[in-house]
């Protein structure tokens, strides 16, 4: 597989799936109350590393024979894909991200009430632990899993990490005023599409 392909398909869904996400609103969050770039190295940091994790074990599962992996990938990308299409079906007009701002920031005030100093090196502590900590078995690190699986993994490395990036550096550079202009119902529907066509891709490979 050529790593352009695992690149584009990285950047596109890792890109679509984080905005508005729980790491979305962290990065956000923080940015306003700590100096934003070292937020930004904090938060991209940990995304970078989760992204190096998960597309580890995406090539651990390649010593399975290739149509399980195969036919793997394309359960995990179409049963994301139509799970996020029923559940942008559900939601009421455009939909509302207010919850996971407010599970970010209950997560940002525990965090924060532990502090005593703060200092350079706390602030990217704190950034990096909190991300680390949401991404966990967030649906875009099963997502990357199953492409590093399917796709050469530094393209995938390298596109999902181009995605994060763009997501935290607009968290934090203007997270707060575009978070009340995003749709959830819009980027349900769209990443729901996007797995859906991944799935349909893989799908075809198979043939």
């Amino acid at each position: 597989m050529h790593p352009l392909t695992g690149f584009t398909a990285g950047l596109l869904l890792i890109t679509l799936s984080e905005l508005g996400d729980k790491t979305f609103f962290i990065g956000m969050i923080l940015a306003t109350r700590h100096p934003r770039r070292w937020v930004f190295v904090g938060v991209t940091a940990a995304l970078f590393v989760m992204t190096v994790l998960s597309v580890g074990i995406g090539q651990v599962a390649t010593v399975l024979p290739q149509h399980y992996v195969q036919a793997l990938t394309v359960v995990l990308f179409l049963g994301f894909g139509l799970k996020l299409l029923y559940d942008a079906s559900r939601m009421v007009r455009g939909g509302s991200l207010a919850d996971e701002q407010a599970e970010a920031l209950e997560a940002v005030e525990e965090s924060e009430a532990e502090v005593r100093k703060w200092s350079i090196r706390t602030v990217l502590i704190q950034s990096f632990s909190l991300t680390f900590v949401a991404e966990w078995g967030d649906r875009t690190q099963f997502a990357t899993i199953a492409l590093a699986a399917a796709n050469h993994p530094v393209g995938v490395v390298l596109g999902a990490t181009l995605g994060h990036a763009v997501c935290a550096a607009i968290a934090v550079a203007c997270g707060k005023l575009i978070a009340g202009r995003i749709s959830e119902r819009w980027l349900t529907t769209v990443g729901g599409l996007l797995f859906i066509v991944f799935g349909l891709v893989a799908a075809v490979e198979m043939v």
